[in-house]
């Protein structure tokens, strides 16, 4: 088995595992059970569990920072000199987080599942870890939003921001249940691209008043 290979099924085990069952509750051993690798392996590879998971996270974000960053400068020049809105600027981050396919969805679902487990969980490592790596694409994009959003202070304005994280984050990672309920209920079937674009004006109202 080449190195790369080993990685990426140590990654995807990690990965599923640590949506399913949580990081405290998920053993190396059990994730290299189920990657059919030895836990030799990991240390080799990552070092610790601490660096496995700050590196499931790494898999998403880095892609998903690098295309943002893109459909910002994108929206930035196709705005030119008229001022950007917080519906332009969430429409883009979510279109950006499901990026439009099947596999793009599913990433985002199980992401914002770990995602939620890292604030829910004791892993201030990974809070650490996203502002260390990625705090100059997340200051990048807050920065436009708040500059839509001028009259909301800065604490106010801090507040809603995990306003709109949480509700991202429940929508995203509890998708499949809602979803079913809604079939259930009315019998409308949903798509998570289709569901995120309704989030947009729903969540940009916040940034919209004071």
């Amino acid at each position: 088995m080449s190195q790369p290979d080993t990685v990426a099924r140590i990654l995807d085990a990690a990965e599923a595992l640590f949506a399913e069952r949580g990081f405290a509750e998920t053993s190396l051993r059990t994730i290299t059970s189920t990657a059919g690798v030895n836990l030799a392996a990991v240390n080799y590879h990552f070092g610790s569990k601490k660096e496995l998971i700050q590196a499931v996270f790494a898999r998403f974000l880095t892609p998903f920072c690098q295309e943002l960053d893109r459909s910002l400068v994108k929206l930035v020049e196709r705005k030119g000199s008229e001022m950007l809105t917080p519906v332009d600027l969430l429409d883009c981050l979510f279109s950006t987080i499901c990026d439009g396919s099947e596999e793009g969805s599913l990433a985002a679902q199980r992401f914002m599942r770990l995602l939620g487990l890292a604030y829910a969980q004791s892993q201030g490592h990974i809070r650490r870890f996203i502002i260390a790596r990625y705090g100059e694409h997340y200051q990048r994009f807050t920065g436009l939003l708040q500059k839509a959003a001028p009259e909301i202070d800065p604490v106010t304005f801090y507040w809603r921001l995990y306003f709109m994280l949480g509700a991202t984050i429940f929508t995203l990672s509890s998708f499949d249940s809602i979803s079913a309920i809604l079939k259930e209920d009315f019998g409308q079937d949903s798509t998570l691209v289709g569901t995120t674009q309704m989030m947009v004006p729903a969540l940009s109202g916040m940034f919209a008043v004071k």
